[in-house]
């Protein structure tokens, strides 16, 4: 093709939103001259595409045409399918078969082979979609020579230098939502009521929803919290409620004085992380042994119930279908204009896009001095004046 071929891939967890932004950008794309080549399962895809094969017949490759992404714009999820892999760090293990020869030690560098297949499938830009570990390896990528443009996607919001990811809106609405379902079974049987939201560094994803009136407190991960202060304020929430119930928000990542970190199991994904959860189970076991301390010596039944993947299931919201044209739409504008090193982004309540290097040079967590309480557990908002939408 004229203009050159741009290869697109989703890696992390999937969220609303990067159907539509797949979408918008092959669109765009192949009407301005291009060809695209969507890539499966994310950074995984590239080190596991066959040089003896033509793109026909790549498992980890396809051509994609309006005709493909035109039913996907409506979608959750991504069809490209997604993956934790970090091509810096490959174990042993997850070596290709064919590669397994030369690549042989514990911990594998196979950014080599990721550079020889973009040339071999004849990519000449590279979008990769995902959050601050996805896009950290385009950084990597970049600083190799490599064509790349980045949008960010994560429903926890907090990637650095930019103000929205996509997915955000979406996780916020769903939370929201069951959080006014489940007061029907909080409110019936008389309990306290904690729901664990995603969150594993950043509170965003509980904090907003809190703000919203989904809970009566919320705890998140800037700040460490008091499980006895925080069993006292949601017992005496219950008793001011006429219908005898409190409502809790926990990040997954939250943590109270003298515990740590909960996670479900010990296995690491490509980026050292291990699999959050749990938190809220343990903090209902507490709140429901300290509770007699606070209710006149009887103990408060809990509903414990994990939000968990509910909230990055099923389609956009209109927020994240309106961005994600926009920021597919941003992405090709940075790629005709020979702009690369950067990441799409919203600032100030506008489209933008910063250097790609912002990923990896910074974190982006809530400002608890601005907009929480640490004393009362609850988002700290007095005065919306020069703040931005999504805090």
């Amino acid at each position: 093709m004229a203009k050159g071929i741009i290869g697109i891939l989703t890696g992390g967890g999937d969220v609303p939103g990067l159907n539509p932004t797949v979408s918008a950008l092959t669109k765009r794309a192949i009407r301005e001259g291009y060809q695209v080549i969507g890539i499966r399962n994310g950074w995984e895809g590239l080190i596991n595409i066959n040089r003896d094969a033509n793109l026909e017949e790549q498992s980890h490759a396809m051509p994609l045409t309006e005709d493909i992404v035109r039913k996907i714009g409506r979608m959750g999820g991504t069809f490209l399918h997604s993956a934790r892999t970090n091509p810096v760090k490959v174990g042993k293990v997850n070596v290709p078969s064919h590669l397994q020869n030369e690549y042989n030690e514990e911990v594998n560098d196979l950014t080599p082979e990721v550079l020889k297949n973009l040339a071999y499938l004849g990519i000449d830009h590279l979008v990769p979609i995902g959050g601050d570990d996805t896009l950290s390896y385009g950084v990597h990528l970049y600083k190799k020579g490599f064509k790349v443009v980045a949008i960010p996607k994560t429903m926890d919001n907090d990637i650095p230098g930019t103000d929205y990811c996509l997915g955000f809106s979406t996780c916020v609405t769903r939370t929201i939502e069951m959080a006014r379902n489940l007061r029907t079974c909080a409110g019936s049987h008389e309990r306290i009521l904690v729901m664990e939201a995603f969150g594993r560094y950043a509170g965003f994803s509980a904090l907003t929803p809190a703000m919203a009136g989904a809970s009566d407190r919320v705890v998140i991960p800037e700040h460490h919290f008091d499980i006895e202060k925080l069993t006292e304020l949601l017992v005496k929430d219950r008793r001011k409620n006429t219908s005898n119930y409190s409502m809790l928000l926990i990040s997954e990542g939250a943590i109270f004085d003298g515990s740590e970190m909960t996670f479900e199991n010990e296995q690491m994904d490509g980026f050292g992380h291990k699999k959050l959860g749990g938190i809220g189970d343990l903090v209902s076991q507490q709140i429901r042994e300290l509770s007699p301390k606070f209710n006149n010596g009887q103990e408060v039944q809990i509903i414990n119930q994990r939000l968990g993947y509910l909230v990055r299931s099923g389609a956009p919201d209109a927020t994240d279908a309106i961005v994600a044209v926009a920021y597919g739409n941003v992405a090709m504008n940075l790629i005709n204009e020979g702009r690369f090193g950067r990441m799409v982004c919203m600032r100030d309540g506008t489209y933008d896009s910063v250097e790609l290097d912002v990923v990896t040079a910074s974190k982006k967590v809530v400002n608890i001095d601005k907009f929480y309480n640490v004393e009362k557990y609850r988002p700290n908002f007095k005065n919306f004046l020069g703040k931005h939408m999504w805090i």
